[in-house]
């Protein structure tokens, strides 16, 4: 499926049209859901949000200024309050979701397809699509929901004529019991602590294909996945998939996302499932991201530097996101990588006083 435009996501854009113009030859309107309050929260609700997560995020069109045009990126973000964070139209937008249970949080990170038409209005559009559906608990229920906002989108681009996707890795996280990962695309998920570095997601990438057909063993796998860099992808939410065909050049690109979960993946992947409950422990940072932050010519020389970097309790998720995003400025420029994708971060840490609270009569 090399010439299978679902495998074409490029990281230049040669010819990206003003985000203004763009959004404005849509064959569709787009708006923000009627039922949400726009401002920033009074002091009053924020100070009756209990801190039982740190959370910070960043999107950069270029870490270094030099790279993509347009950002494609968009990330949500809906704390214990109800407060909602995204991009629209580029720009940081804060919102207030009615009857939003407290305590009940949503973290999402999507990243639009550069190398189609209308990247950035597909994680837009996927993203007025998240902030429309009702904090879930179950994982069955999760699924269910995402997967039909998947379909609906799907029939509205394709109805369209436009081709078009994006990532998204999205972790749902209820008061009580652990949070709820769903994950679609090359966008990742890792678990970070003072001695490692752990990748809690398996890229949606031509490599892993090949794994699941018993092509590819796990050291090849991870050569192809963690090691080399590449901006080929295999399936992407409203766009649709190619895997799960028995043969890697699929002839058209399903629209039905297709879920990696136990019974399909090789052996060195269990346990890596697309859609899982996820235990947040204490202390850890959990890392959602587009593939800005690692598409490098060496990218785990940069990775394995995070957990001297992020696993630093003492210090605020606020320094330490800008600090990261300064340390990949500076790679990029020292290993040539340029030109710089997109790059969404949104760093998660439950502290571990929470745990002693916990504990205590």
């Amino acid at each position: 499926m090399t010439d299978s435009k679902l495998q074409m996501r490029t990281h230049t854009d040669p010819s990206i049209m003003n985000p203004a113009d763009a959004h404005d030859q849509l064959p569709y309107t787009m708006a923000l859901p009627r039922h949400l309050d726009s401002g920033d929260p009074s002091p009053e609700l924020a100070c009756k949000d209990e801190v039982s997560l740190e959370i910070a995020v960043r999107s950069l069109r270029s870490p270094t200024g030099q790279g993509r045009r347009e950002n494609q990126d968009n990330f949500l973000t809906v704390d214990g309050l109800g407060q909602a964070r995204l991009l629209w139209r580029e720009q940081e937008t804060r919102l207030r979701l009615a009857d939003w249970p407290a305590g009940h949080r949503r973290l999402a990170v999507l990243d639009g397809m550069g190398g189609h038409s209308h990247g950035r209005e597909a994680a837009e559009k996927a993203i007025e699509g998240l902030l429309g559906l009702p904090a879930t608990a179950g994982l069955a229920r999760l699924s269910e929901t995402l997967n039909a906002l998947h379909q609906q989108l799907y029939q509205e681009f394709h109805k369209a004529g436009l081709e078009t996707g994006c990532t998204l890795v999205l972790l749902e996280i209820p008061p009580q019991g652990p949070a709820m990962l769903f994950h679609v695309g090359d966008s990742r998920l890792y678990a970070i602590d003072e001695h490692r570095v752990q990748c809690l997601t398996v890229d949606h990438v031509p490599a892993t294909h090949l794994a699941m057909l018993g092509l590819l063993n796990g050291a090849q796998w991870l050569q192809q996945v963690h090691i080399q860099t590449s901006s080929q992808i295999s399936q992407a939410f409203i766009l649709g998939s190619t895997l799960g065909v028995p043969h890697l050049y699929a002839e058209s690109i399903d629209p039905e996302l297709y879920e990696l979960h136990e019974g399909n993946l090789p052996l060195f992947l269990r346990g890596l499932g697309d859609r899982r409950a996820l235990t947040l422990e204490p202390g850890w940072v959990y890392l959602l991201a587009s593939d800005g932050l690692w598409h490098l010519t060496s990218p785990q020389a940069f990775i394995q530097r995070w957990p001297a970097l992020l696993a630093q309790p003492q210090r605020p998720l606020e320094e330490l996101i800008d600090e990261l995003l300064n340390i990949l400025a500076e790679t990029i420029h020292q290993q040539r990588s340029l030109p710089d994708d997109n790059c969404t971060v949104i760093l998660v840490r439950k502290p571990l006083q929470t745990a002693f609270r916990q504990a205590s009569p």
